[in-house]
């Protein structure tokens, strides 16, 4: 009986925790409400979440598109990455390269520069001991009957022309002592021992007319005062080409001859006024060169030079000077 009744206590506590007293009226507003809001709840909460959802959407696509993106650049990335350590590698290879060429480049020009000093010095030796052997005319016919006698003197022009382009333009003095210098001032020496004999003569005006043409346009290129002696030494090649009378017809008609003549009659060198009067002279005597060139010298005569020069205190250009102005008479008396 007693856990019988303890246990209708139990039920009746427990229907008690159930139930809670409250006014209908409350109820009803109670009750109203929660139907409103059941009402409008939806309508509020489904717009804002439909909108929320569709803001997620659109993130999530620019997301993985962004992620798309970034994985694109991250792989462009890795492949510019890749491409510039290859071009670095080629870069410093290359560099490399270069610098092992330059090491022989610079190798070759002092092996050139050397082989230039040693063919200099030879060519110089060489043809010292030739100039002083072509004095005799057994040896100059021995040489002019050689097979390499053409080339030789073809040699011999290319040396000359390349030793006047090798002129400092601000040269004030040359270097007598110099192999360059020696070594064409051997050749010329050679051409005018070689033009000093009939049988040389002939040879450079009918095989060597390139050498005779390059010494007149070296002559009229080299500036007054300039490697005289050099100068010189053509003038007297020029000089016995012009008693060959093929040669002299050959050089007075080549073109600027004779403008030639005066540019070297103001050289400052008493030695090339000397021999640029002798070779006028040769032109002046021969009747046929000078009823051709005649008019031209007449014209162009730089008389008041030559005057200057035949009071000159070198004994023998002043009486050569003189003898020349009774030459030019006869241009006078033509006229």
């Amino acid at each position: 009986m007693w856990r019988s009744a303890g246990l209708a206590g139990d039920a009746q506590a427990e229907t008690k925790e159930e139930f809670v007293k409250v006014k209908r009226r409350d109820l009803e507003r109670l009750t109203t409400e929660v139907m409103q809001l059941r009402d409008f709840l939806p309508k509020i909460v489904n717009g804002d979440i439909l909108g929320t959802f569709q803001k997620l959407d659109a993130i999530e696509s620019n997301l993985e598109k962004k992620e798309e993106e970034i994985e694109q650049l991250r792989m462009d990335c890795e492949h510019f990455r890749a491409r510039l350590e290859t071009a670095q590698a080629d870069c410093m290879r290359e560099k490399k390269e270069k610098l092992d060429l330059r090491q022989q480049l610079n190798e070759a020009k002092q092996q050139l520069l050397q082989q230039a000093e040693y063919c200099t010095e030879m060519g110089a030796a060489v043809c010292t001991l030739l100039w002083g052997v072509s004095s005799n005319e057994e040896a100059v016919k021995s040489i002019l009957g050689g097979s390499k006698a053409v080339k030789f003197f073809t040699i011999t022009a290319q040396t000359m022309e390349s030793f006047v382009k090798s002129l400092s333009e601000d040269m004030k003095q040359q270097d007598l002592d110099s192999e360059e210098n020696q070594f064409v001032l051997a050749l010329a020496g050679i051409v005018t021992n070689v033009a000093a004999l009939a049988c040389g003569r002939e040879f450079l005006v009918s095989s060597s007319r390139e050498l005779l043409d390059t010494m007149m346009h070296l002559l009229g290129d080299m500036k007054p005062g300039l490697c005289n002696k050099f100068k010189v030494l053509m003038l007297m090649s020029l000089y016995n080409v012009s008693i060959n009378m093929k040669g002299l017809k050959y050089i007075s008609e080549s073109p600027g001859f004779i403008p030639l003549l005066w540019w070297l009659l103001n050289d400052p060198d008493t030695e090339v006024c000397l021999h640029a009067l002798r070779l006028l002279q040769s032109v002046l005597l021969e009747p046929e060169v000078l009823a051709r060139s005649g008019a031209e010298v007449r014209d162009s005569l730089p008389l008041q030079r030559i005057i200057a020069l035949s009071q000159s205190r070198h004994a023998e250009l002043q009486a050569l000077a003189k003898e020349l102005l009774d030459d030019l008479k006869i241009l006078d008396y033509e006229a």
